[in-house]
């Protein structure tokens, strides 16, 4: 009810009191009963005040209520709106804790797995990993320098596709080895020898989901070792030759002296007889001189020789005016070492005397100069007559020859000299396609 309602209500209901109490106020006037009826109207108009008194004070405490609920309700609307944007405010914070927490995560993986890759891309061993399809997943630089072949050109390719035997084998029949050595032929056809690991490749759950190859390149060690062998060899066989040689000598001179008495006793007759025994006393003679120069130990007088100099002054030398071999000489530059140049021009001399020999009439004569990081590398090929498969393994052995009037000590001194200079001469022919040596010399 309003309060203009309220108002007029209690207007009509005092002017109907005071009507009444002005009725019964005459009417007890007539009546003599004036007093009863005074009481009575005097109780009634305060039992009305005290109505409307009550309904003053009931309709005032609820509007004071009607307010203190307003306020009440605005007051918990606003608590609730402050503890709202108080949650939102602290969950953008813990936003940014977790995007900060994620962003540290992320560093701390992206530094782990450059961290990884660095160790494996300064381990000196070359490493190659594959799936269970031989899919190439990752390669370190060792390997591709190892193996001569770069890592973008081969990552995400099939193994079989890129490499050869024995890796191909090896990592086919999934078998695991330790040290094992095995010769190989690189992809810039480098002969190599490579000392090989293979192991499963397994995830933190155990289960394979590749295999793991780690090798070495052993070529320098093995040649080392083929050396230090090659030494000892010759020491023994020269201790051996030596003592030979000089009992031969001291029986070659008597058998001499004894042809010369006999010589001038025999008639004209029998001179060519003596004369043929002279001959080959002279022949033994001579090969006893070579057995003696290469049981002798190699006293090196080493100055700086300019390899490209040397060979193509050799080459000159051995060919001369023989306009049927055709000479050439390639060299990326001056390739200066420590070396006997007599030695060394003997050793070379050989070699190229043999070639010019095996190609019997025309051909060509082909050497070439390269370098190897602290080495030097001196192909010689020629396009002669080629070593059988058979024999190749024996011709730097003494006594070895495949010549009429050959003594065998040729390239069994060559050997000598170039190991003895801390190098190493390997031969590859195939019979009728000519024969290629590769000398490997350290470099100053």
């Amino acid at each position: 009810m309003g309060k203009s309602s309220f108002t007029r209500i209690v207007t009509i209901i005092v002017f109907l009191f005071a009507g009444l109490l002005i009725g019964i106020m005459v009417v007890a006037a007539f009546e003599g009963r004036g007093l009863q009826y005074i009481t009575l109207t005097a109780f009634l108009i305060l039992a009305f005040l005290f109505v409307i008194c009550l309904r003053m004070y009931l309709a005032k405490k609820q509007k004071d209520s009607g307010e203190m609920g307003d306020e009440k309700k605005g007051s918990e609307v606003g608590f609730v709106v402050d503890t709202f944007h108080e949650l939102v405010a602290k969950l953008k914070e813990k936003e940014k804790e977790l995007e900060q927490l994620t962003l540290h995560a992320e560093e701390k993986a992206v530094s782990m797995e450059a961290y990884n890759e660095n160790i494996l891309q300064s381990v000196p061993s070359g490493v190659i990993s594959v799936d269970n399809s031989m899919m190439i997943k990752s390669m370190n630089q060792a390997a591709g320098h190892i193996l001569g072949i770069s890592a973008h050109e081969i990552i995400g390719r099939n193994f079989t596709d890129i490499f050869d035997k024995p890796l191909t084998s090896l990592l086919k029949e999934n078998k695991t080895v330790s040290r094992a050595e095995y010769p190989y032929v690189t992809h810039d056809q480098r002969h190599i020898w490579l000392g090989i690991t293979t192991s499963e490749l397994k995830n933190s759950s155990g289960d394979t989901i590749g295999l793991l190859s780690v090798f070495t390149d052993l070529t320098d060690i093995k040649a080392l070792q083929y050396q230090l062998d090659l030494k000892q060899r010759m020491s023994q066989l020269g201790e051996m030759s030596a003592g030979i040689a000089h009992e031969l000598r001291n029986s070659m001179s008597v058998i001499t002296g004894y042809a010369k008495l006999l010589g001038k006793k025999v008639e004209t007759s029998g001179r060519a007889e003596v004369d043929s025994i002279q001959a080959e006393i002279k022949n033994m003679d001579m090969i006893i001189s070579e057995l003696l120069a290469f049981a002798k130990p190699s006293d090196l007088n080493k100055t700086p020789v300019d390899l490209r100099e040397l060979t193509d002054m050799v080459m000159k030398s051995v060919v001369g005016d023989n306009h049927a071999v055709k000479m050439s000489l390639k060299a990326e530059g001056p390739f200066h070492i420590e070396a006997d140049a007599l030695l060394l021009r003997q050793a070379l001399s050989n070699i190229m005397k043999n070639a010019v020999d095996a190609m019997s009439g025309e051909g060509s004569l082909h050497v070439r100069l390269s370098g190897k990081q602290d080495k030097v590398e001196l192909k010689i090929r020629d396009t002669g007559c080629g070593i059988p498969e058979s024999i190749g393994h024996k011709i730097f052995l003494p006594f070895f020859t495949t010549k009429e009037t050959g003594t065998g000590f040729g390239l069994a001194l060559v050997q000598k000299i170039i190991v003895s200079h801390g190098g190493s001469i390997e031969v590859f022919s195939d019979e009728g396609e000519g024969a290629t040596f590769l000398i490997t010399l350290p470099s100053t």
